[in-house]
This record gives C-alpha cells, structure tokens and sequence, in this order.
C-alpha cells in the first residue's frame, strides 16, 4: 500500500466528508433504539466561525459521535437563529447603501429584502461548521423563522396571554438609541468607567434660596418634575411644602419628601426625573408627578426639553454644562467611578432609561419549577459551580419586556380595533375578528379594520422554545417531539445561562412541563495567553478557517480540547494546533510502520511480544474504563489526554517497540493481527476526537465494503484487566530507562550487548525479562545474592540492579547520585507518612486509597534501606 510521507488533511477531509454525507451517517428517525439528542444553539444568521463556535461545536460533535458509536440513535439539530436586531441593523445598511431607507418601504418589502439577504448570506457558518467536522443531521436544519417556528412563538404568545403572564404596560426599559429598540437587563452590558458629577443649584420659589442637586446627566434636567429630600433630614425642613425652579427653563416643580433618599449621600436632594430614570418613575408614580420624556427614540431632545431641540442627547449634555456655567447654576465638577449600561447588540451605545408602553412577561410563577429542579439535580449543570450564579438571577427576577421596536421578527399577535386602542390576542387576524366583535359588541367591524401591533417579540422569546419547536413539539401528533425530547445536553456558554438557558428551561416546564435537556454543560470563554477575551478589535482572534487550513480540522479540534475543561476559559495557544498536527502525524507514521512489516504464517511468537501484547491489552482497558467514567462526567479534555497518552507513549513508545520485529525480519501473524486489532480500538478511542485521520485509517486497515465507517463502528467497551500487570511492567520500563541512561553516560553503543544482574529483595514478575531483554539489548538476566564490584548499579523500588562493566567505576559520582536519591527517597516517604498520620485522611479515605498509601510507604521503607545499604559499601571502598 502507498502511502504519503505525512498525513495532509486537505483532500482527506472533504473526501471523507463527502463521504459520511451521501451514507446518511448523520441522518436520525425515531425508531427502537434508545435516542440521544442535542439541539445546536443556534448561531445568529448573520454570523461567521469564530473561536467560541469552534469550541462549543467541537464539543457537541465529540459526544453525539461518541453516542452513535455507543448504538444510540444520535440526533444533532443544526440551525441558525434570525438574531432580530443584529440582522435588521445589517439590512438596513445594506440597503442604504443602495439609497433606500426603511422609512420610506413598506414592512412587507424590508422582510422581502431581509429573506432574500438571508437566502443568500444566512448559511455561511452551517457550511462552515462541515468544515470542521460537525455530525449534524443536516436534514433536520432548522431558522427560528420559519413558518412552523413561527407558529409556534405565536401559540406560545398567545397560551401566555390567556393565562394572565403576559401584559401590556408602561414602564422605564433600556432603550437601545442605535437600534431604536427596548432591551431587556440581561442584553446591557455594565461597565466601570470615569465620569463626572456635576452640582447644579435650583432656585427656590418666593426666596433668595437654592437648593443642590448632583447628577452625571445633566441633559435631563429638563425632564425634571420634582427635587426630592428625606423627610427627617434637618437641614430640609423649612423647604417642605416649597416649590423650585428648573434651571435654563424655569418651569416651577414641588419640592417632595420620600425616605428614598439616603440623607448622607452626596447633597441629601435628588431631581426626580420619572421618563428617564427607574427609581424616580417609582417615585413619580407614588407622588403622581407629571412625567416628562424629552428624548426622541433616537436619543436625541425632543420639543419638551424646550432647549437643545434636535441635537443628540450627548451632544445637549455639553451645551447644558456650557449653559448653566454662563447661568451660574453649575457649582462644581467632580470625578467619579460609575457605572455605564452598554448594549449587548451595539457595543458603542450606551443604553437609555426610557418610559415606553411595551409587553412584558410576568415571571414569578413561572421561576418556581425551573429553579427547584435545577436545585434538586433532575437538570445536572457542569460545573455545578453555576447553579448558585443560576439561583441568584431567579430569586431576583424582573418581569421580562419582550417588544422589540423592529420589523423582523415575529409580529406581535395583539389586534387593535378602535381608536382607543383596545386589543385582542389570537393566532391570526380570523380568529382576532371574532374575538374583537365579542368583546367590543360591535358586530359590523371588518378585518380590515384590525390593526396588528407593529412591535416583534425578543429573539429569546423565539430561541427560548428552541428544544421544544426544533421537534415541532407544539404539533400534538409530533413523533419527533415524543421520541426526541427532552434532550440528553446543552453545550452552551456560562455567559447566556440568563438570556438562554434559563428561559428554556421555563419553557420547557410552563409549555410541556418536561425539562428540555437532562444535563447542561457549560463551556467557558476562548481568551488568548494575556487572559484577554478573543475580539477582532483586539487583534487577537484567529480566523477560524485558517487555522483548519493551516493544522487540518483535527489539529485545531485537538488544540480546543485539550486544554478546555468544562466552565474554565481557555486559554488559546496556537502551539496546541500544532500539536494536534503532530499528533496526527504520529499515528499516520505508526500505521506505515505497521503495514510495512513482512508477515509470517510460520514463525512463532517471541515471549516479547506475548508479554507486550498481555500488558497493553491490561493497559488499553484501563484507559477505557477511565473513559468511560469521565464521558458521563463531561472530561473531554481528560479523555482526550488519556486516548493521547495511551497513543503517544503506551503505544507507540513502548508497544510498537516490544513487537517490532528485527530489521529486514518479518513478524508472526498473531502479533500483527493483535497490533491491528488494538490499533482499530485506538482509532475508535480517538474518532469523536479527530474524525478524519481516524476514518482514514480505518478505512485502510483492511478492506471495507461501500458504506462501512468508524463512524458507526462500535465504540470499545472495557474488559476485566490485571492492575498488577501494569504495575509490574511499569516497574520493568523504570529500569530500561536507567538502563538507557547508563548507555548515554558511558557512551556504551545500544548494538552492544551488556548484562544485567537483580539482588531482589522484592519479588518480580519474570514474564517481562523478555521485554526489559529486548528494549535494552541485553544478553542475559540473572539473579545474585551477593552485590558486583565494579558495576554501575541502580535501585527500582527495592530492588538492586547491577551491570557489569569493564571501565572503572567513579565511585564519588556513585555516592552523591545515591545520596541524592536517598534525599529524595527520605522527602516521599515523609509526605506519605504526613498523609497516613492525618486522622481526618485516614477516616475518610476509601480503602483503596489507604492501600495504596500504605503500600507507597513499605516501598520506599525497602528502598531506603536498599539504597543505605549500597552508600554504605561504596563508602567503604572509597
């Protein structure tokens, strides 16, 4: 078989892709087997790969792998979510670069735009998500705005509407000025940052007084209704009852008392501005002040800010400070810390509080089951660490604002009927017509005659149904959503536990009353080695398709995984990429050495090959049942390790070494046919991993019909295996490598044969003389009683080894190593003695453990004495 010198993975790759498609790998329907199912977050439409795709996908397609190769019927749902203010603010660009704007279309044409956008650019990630190697059922892709999604948020609307949770109110939001749009607390982003405070004097009615106020947003002022003061607060009293001017406009405003206020910050008054500010709305409203919003959606002033009119509310903010200087109303500036709410979709606008009429969701109800069973593990999260962050957010829950002021989306299922604007709530206009002559008694109105609220729902109020409409779980006849649900993981970042997780898991409860996933895995954020989070402005966010060109799809899936635990960041080095290559590499030249050997039907098996084969054997099955442990536990990046380690050193270090047979020699048929048996269960151990190389060379291992593939091969199962066979030639491979070192040391040729002498004062298994014979080249091993003179020798455990040689030995070398090593020898045992001395370790510790500990401690006892022993008698030749 011809084979290239190194592995490339450019032609592989989309072979073997190519490949898994047109077999239907990937394809899941219900049938007997017991399903295992995970549901993509679905990347906003008008995303690219990045960082953070690569590791939460590389993620899931490792335990859906993992799964189809267990026999489950593996289902992964791919699909993208419309991403409502991301997107229509892309559009909108678009098309003013064409000379449109949205003001001047009708909505029907700006969606028209947008799907037609969003045919042409919205696949572009899925596409590249086959590139690293995603096991998505293809066929089941799903857009949170399709038709049969959409009917679904609006039956979830409309269930809510009728049992009460959902209502129409006015409140202060977080206006997002850019997107002309209400964001909910989880969508702004708060920030630390230097502003200042200014102290601005109010004259007081009927007096030469004034009073002081401090505010970090002066632009407002003129949204002032009311100053605000404790009514205990001595310094106050004689302004009860009295009234104020705002400054630049004058219009006149009570001067109020409220316990609110805290006497002793800052001046002890507070201007109460109820449109643009949360705690004064709840101040207004309970001391019915009139209520003022002088800024424009777009964050600019409006006519009842009486000055300013037009300009841009930071820009007011200057030309307010500059007014009251020239007044004499601004009495000093000051530094200070604060903290500044920044939109999630628009990184650069800094939020405004706004009194707007929105819809909201009422949420106490609904918290209650989606805490408990979080709390009480019917939902597992990994790391557990985040159900406290998960608890904190639901026992403060704020009612959720769910409008959103754009066109895509879905619309808002409220029907308007008269001029006052009274509403119904239905599916469709039909049914709203019906609805709307019944309760307003009017039974000539016409449907044209309903207006339908122009406002769409918050893409989470699509997204947060994600597990359930996937599967068309609102279909009652869904088979799908029967089979499928709820799923068996969520792979998802800790950032959206709020945004997202949470409201599934509501959803999943108040809809189905079924949790949507049975584990949660969360996946902490790529930073790079200075800790810093991974953004294009920073410069150090590497393109995701370079990188799999640049180290293969494996090389790059390694390098995430291999330093990810579950809820950690990971730290990104490009150096783990190339490891992964290298790693490739490795067993893409272990199989050329493999095939490469001459096989024999005659000669017979040499006892360094039957001890191999026998450890590696114990060895491989140790490993899996680590593996097998740690996947239900979610260590990838230990499994990972682990199937390294075992590949890398065990393997193709040790193993191939012990059963290679000499050069220009053949090897018996039982020893390549168990190499390549074990070699195929490495591969399988590797595939959710590293899919193509393993698939590459599967498909080479012997013949396979059309249609065969590890990715359905059976994933290995562990067998019994003796520990103390491990053990044992663990404690052989100790002395190949002292062996090996006194080679390098003495410059003694590895082609020359030297022997080996053992004065066991620790009984070994003989059964790998044969391996320590062959890797050390080594004529003989035998047994003294008696120590050699001039021999270099060495301790293994308890042990004393002696080799023969014909140069004279430096006996103060000997002695310092033997001291260093007692020294040594002298600091293990007593950390172990500290360990079996700790009442605490000793009564909680399982007895495997204390075994073990016990054991280490007789060992090192023996050796101890072994090495005093051999001090001693090189001290007395000296």
């Amino acid at each position: 078989m011809e084979l290239a010198k190194s592995y490339s993975p450019k032609d592989i790759e989309s072979k073997w892709y190519a490949y898994w498609l047109k077999n239907n790998f990937f394809e899941s329907k219900p049938d007997q087997r017991e399903p295992y199912s995970i549901v993509i977050p679905p990347p906003n439409v008008t995303g690219v790969l990045h960082m953070g795709h690569m590791l939460n996908n590389t993620i899931q397609d490792v335990l859906i792998r993992h799964a189809r190769m267990q026999g489950y019927n593996a289902c992964w749902v791919p699909g993208t979510d419309h991403a409502s203010i991301a997107t229509e603010a892309k559009v909108v660009n678009l098309l003013r670069e064409k000379g449109i704007t949205k003001a001047n279309i009708s909505r029907t044409e700006f969606l028209n735009h947008t799907f037609e956008w969003k045919e042409k650019y919205g696949g572009i990630i899925l596409e590249q998500l086959k590139r690293l190697g995603a096991s998505c059922d293809w066929s089941r892709t799903r857009f949170t705005m399709e038709p049969k999604l959409n009917e679904a948020v609006i039956k979830s609307f409309v269930e809510l509407y009728n049992k009460g949770y959902i209502y129409k109110d006015w409140k202060i939001v977080n206006w997002d000025p850019t997107a002309k749009t209400t964001l909910s607390n989880e969508e702004v982003i708060r920030k630390d940052e230097q502003s200042t405070l200014y102290y601005v004097s109010y004259k007081i009615k009927d007096s030469t007084e004034t009073i002081t106020i401090a505010t970090t947003r002066p632009e407002t002022i003129m949204g002032d209704t009311a100053i605000c003061i404790h009514p205990k607060d001595e310094r106050y009293f004689h302004l009860h009852g009295k009234r104020a001017f705002v400054p630049m406009i004058n219009r006149e405003i009570p001067i109020i008392c409220d316990e609110y206020i805290e006497i002793g910050f800052g001046t002890g008054c507070l201007k109460v501005t109820p449109a643009h500010d949360s705690n004064d709305y709840e101040i207004g409203q309970k001391h019915g002040l009139e209520i003022i919003d002088t800024l424009n959606d777009d964050g600019t002033l409006n006519d009842n800010a009486q000055v300013f009119i037009g300009d841009d509310r930071f820009v007011a903010r200057k030309k307010v400070i500059e007014k009251l200087k020239e007044l004499g109303c601004l009495l000093k500036e000051e530094s200070i810390t604060n903290n500044v709410g920044y939109s999630e979709r628009n990184p650069n606008t800094v939020v405004e509080p706004k009194l707007s009429l929105q819809w909201f969701v009422k949420m106490d109800d609904m918290v209650k089951p989606a805490l408990e069973n979080v709390l009480n593990d019917s939902i597992h999260f990994f790391p557990d660490k985040f159900k406290n962050t998960y608890k904190h957010w639901l026992e403060n829950i704020r009612d959720w604002p769910i409008s959103r002021q754009l066109w895509w989306g879905q619309q808002i299922p409220a029907y308007y009927y008269n001029e006052k604007n009274d509403f119904v709530v239905a599916e469709n206009a039909e049914e709203a017509l019906h609805l709307a002559i019944e309760k307003s008694g009017n039974s000539s109105l016409k449907q044209a005659e309903l207006r339908q609220d122009e406002d769409v729902v918050d893409t989470w109020f699509s997204s947060w149904l994600w597990p359930i409409s996937v599967f068309d779980g609102f279909d009652p006849n869904s088979k799908d959503f029967e089979y499928y649900y709820p799923t068996n993981v969520l792979v998802t970042g800790w950032d959206i536990i709020f945004f997202w997780v949470a409201r599934m898991i509501f959803a999943g409860y108040e809809f189905k009353n079924e949790k949507p996933f049975k584990d949660v895995y969360f996946t902490g954020m790529v930073r790079d080695k200075q800790r810093r989070k991974m953004s294009k402005s920073l410069g150090n966010s590497p393109d995701a398709l370079e990188l799999i060109d640049k180290y293969g799809a494996d090389g790059v899936r390694f390098g995430m995984l291999s330093c990810s635990a579950a809820g950690n960041d990971l730290l990104f080095d490009e150096s783990t990429c190339e490891q992964g290559k290298n790693f490739c590499n490795k067993l893409w030249n272990a199989f050329k050495l493999i095939i490469g050997w001459e096989i024999s039907e005659t000669i017979s098996q040499q006892d360094s090959a039957k001890a191999g084969i026998l450890w590696f054997d114990a060895r491989l099955n140790q490993t899996i049942q680590s593996i097998e442990e740690n996947y239900p536990k979610y260590r990838l990046s230990e499994i990972l390790m682990d199937t390294y380690k075992l590949i890398w050193d065990d393997f193709c270090s040790n193993y191939l070494e012990i059963v290679k047979p000499p050069f220009q020699t053949p090897i018996d048929k039982e020893t390549h046919k168990m190499v390549l048996m074990h070699f195929e269960k490495l591969l399988a151990l590797i595939h959710p991993f590293m899919p193509f190389i393993s698939e590459e060379i599967w498909q080479k291992i012997e013949e396979r019909k059309d249609g065969e593939s590890i990715v359905v091969a059976e994933f290995p199962k562990s067998s019994p295996f003796n520990s103390e066979i491990i053990a044992d030639f663990n404690q052989s491979m100790q002395v190949v490598t002292e062996i090996r070192t006194l080679r390098k040391q003495k410059n003694i040729s590895f082609k020359e044969q030297i022997q080996l002498f053992v004065k066991e004062n620790q009984k070994t298994n003989p059964i790998f003389d044969s391996v320590i014979c062959k890797l050390s080249n080594l004529s003989k091993i035998e047994t003294t009683q008696e120590k050699l003179n001039n021999s270099f020798s060495f301790i293994v455990k308890s042990n004393e080894y002696f080799v023969p040689l014909s140069q004279n030995i430096d006996l103060d070398s000997e002695i310092l190593k033997i001291r260093k090593e007692l020294d040594y020898t002298h600091g293990f045992l007593k950390s172990v003695n500290a360990k079996l001395s700790n009442e605490k370790f000793v009564n909680n510790a399982p007895e495997q453990v204390l075994s073990i500990e016990n054991k280490k401690k007789s060992e090192a006892e023996a050796k101890i004495k072994a090495l005093e022993e051999q001090l001693l008698s090189l001290e007395q030749k000296n």
